[in-house]
């Protein structure tokens, strides 16, 4: 498997580029995130990569590459619903940021999601049914890496655990809190607010109900 690649840039096509990896030119797929961030030709780019193999009828790979390892995770998660591809995954990433697509799909909001071209209302929908829960945990292991890495403000991982304690103080589960405020943190804009996490957090758990 081909996680990373660091190289310089030789060309850009539609929605592919051509890195130079010590001689070696790799063709990857990027959204467009990468291309209009992309250095120089000639410059270094490092890239978070996912090759993708098909064996029927014929043997083929595909390498996909993102800015960082958020965006790449998001590829893995849209590729792993039934119909929907890589070229599909990509141009979801293409029209919508990261996080604005785990908020469309943790809100069930399928007009964003649709604003995608090639992706219509039952596929909308189906990503939203099959993925909601998976980008919140998704995003919560990015959290504790970010946590551990130093770069979670002490603030932000206070309220968080307040809220997940508010939470449980009200009868939910410790499961069902956490999977609820990883839910509501995408959504809420002062991360710092415990307050405002419990809110949208008892919304996502009564709107089970």
């Amino acid at each position: 498997m081909i996680a990373q690649l660091i190289g310089t840039v030789v060309r850009t096509e539609t929605n592919c580029l051509v890195l130079d990896v010590n001689g070696v030119g790799y063709l990857v797929f990027v959204p467009t995130s990468v291309l209009v961030n992309l250095p120089a030709t000639g410059e270094k780019l490092t890239l978070a990569t996912h090759l993708v193999t098909r064996g029927q009828p014929d043997f083929e790979m595909t390498l996909y590459g993102f800015r960082d390892v958020p965006e790449l995770s998001a590829f893995k998660i849209l590729i792993s619903v039934s119909g929907v591809g890589p070229r599909v995954a990509l141009a979801v990433l293409s029209n919508l940021e990261v996080g604005e697509l785990a908020r469309a799909l943790s809100t069930n909001d399928t007009r964003v999601i649709t604003k995608v071209p090639g992706v219509g209302p039952k596929l909308a929908q189906k990503l939203c049914l099959e993925l909601g829960d998976k980008m919140a945990e998704s995003a919560f292991t990015q959290r504790a890496e970010r946590v551990v890495a130093g770069k979670m403000a002490s603030e932000e991982n206070a309220a968080y655990e307040d809220a997940i304690e508010g939470l449980t103080g009200l009868g939910y589960s410790r499961a069902d809190a956490r999977r609820a405020v990883d839910r509501a943190v995408v959504n809420v804009a002062d991360k710092t607010n415990a307050s405002s996490l419990i809110t949208a957090s008892l919304a996502i758990l009564t709107a089970k109900r």
